[in-house]
């Protein structure tokens, strides 16, 4: 509580403190004093410092970045109480994780790698669970988010795990039209109930043609964070891919923590999945150098970059002042 709370609740400590008001309608309302003397706990991390307890967050990206294992791996983490990307989980939470579209044999075979290749150990069997379509009986479809009989079906399996992984909106939360923002509202209210609940949501989702999230910009109001993961500027990484990620909502968090990233993807001979990363300004730098000592005029960089003229400008007197400048390219 921030120092003039604290100096206005000690200035009414004397008065006779106002009752809260009578609850007419089913809804509870309390006096803003009663809400500052009110012991909330603080949020924690389940995975530092994008992923709170308590939070909601989404992840988006276009079909075939890596969206699946992105979210394979946070969800060991959190479980294993390890760390992803350099993304840190403070303790071992439950994980509960919906799949919605992947065949049962891929999806075992990229939890079994992700858990190999993270050296990630879970003390606790139940510490990650997952319902998938493949593993349903009698072929019952995956329950449908944006209804209420969808939502209830999984009450009992959100009851003890402190994280659901949503993998994707699309084939999981399918009722209404997704252009429509009032589709949305009925996933909302089961996302803020578990919230209320102590429980965190983090929703994966596909970007459109735009490279924005598909559908309504409606979701992202009630969200903590919002992950955007894009295509890489430069060629794919052999064997894997690369790409950009974005933080383009973080709520509680900013400076080094929120800064764009460069991450790469690829398989070591053994079939093993290699997670690298960079900032992302970092990653802009070395391009350019690399481009400017090809030849290349500042202008012509910036069209390959897709940045701006001042940013490759700036990056040019850098790099001359460090010596990288091997070429006598570099000219605007």
């Amino acid at each position: 509580m921030s120092n003039v709370a604290e100096t206005w609740l000690d200035e009414q400590a004397d008065h006779l403190l106002p009752k809260e008001p009578e609850e007419t309608s089913g809804l509870k309302a309390i006096t803003a004093l009663d809400f500052l003397n009110r012991d909330i706990p603080p949020r924690k991390m389940l995975l530092a410092p994008w992923l709170p307890t308590s939070g909601l967050a989404m992840v988006y990206a276009p079909r075939g970045i890596g969206k699946t294992w992105f979210a394979l791996y946070t969800a060991l983490a959190v479980a294993s109480g390890g760390e992803f990307l350099g993304w840190k989980a403070l303790r071992a939470a439950k994980v509960l994780y919906l799949d919605g579209e992947m065949p049962a044999i891929a999806l075992q075979e990229r939890l079994s790698t992700a858990i190999a290749t993270g050296n990630y150990v879970m003390d606790d069997p139940a510490a990650l669970l997952i319902i998938t379509p493949d593993l349903q009986p009698e072929y019952r479809p995956m329950p449908d988010l944006a209804s209420l009989e969808g939502q209830m079906l999984l009450e009992s399996h959100t009851a003890n795990v402190e994280l659901i992984i949503v993998d994707n909106i699309a084939t999981l939360c399918r009722s209404g039209k997704e252009n429509e923002g009032e589709s949305w509202l009925s996933v909302q209210a089961w996302a803020l109930r578990m919230r209320a609940q102590g429980k965190s949501v983090l929703f994966i989702h596909h970007a459109g043609k735009s490279g924005q999230q598909r559908g309504t910009s409606r979701r992202e109001d009630v969200l903590d964070t919002v992950i955007a993961l894009r295509h890489a500027k430069a060629d794919e990484a052999p064997e894997g891919a690369a790409f950009e990620l974005h933080f383009e909502k973080n709520r509680g968090f900013y400076g080094d923590e929120a800064k764009p990233r460069e991450v790469s993807l690829t398989s070591d001979t053994k079939g093993n999945t290699v997670w690298s990363w960079q900032n992302l300004s970092d990653s802009t730098f070395d391009r350019v150098v690399s481009l400017l000592n090809e030849g290349l005029k500042q202008s012509d960089v910036a069209t390959e970059l897709e940045i701006n003229k001042g940013t490759v400008s700036k990056y040019a007197r850098k790099a001359k002042e460090a010596g990288l400048l091997i070429s006598q390219g570099g000219q605007k």
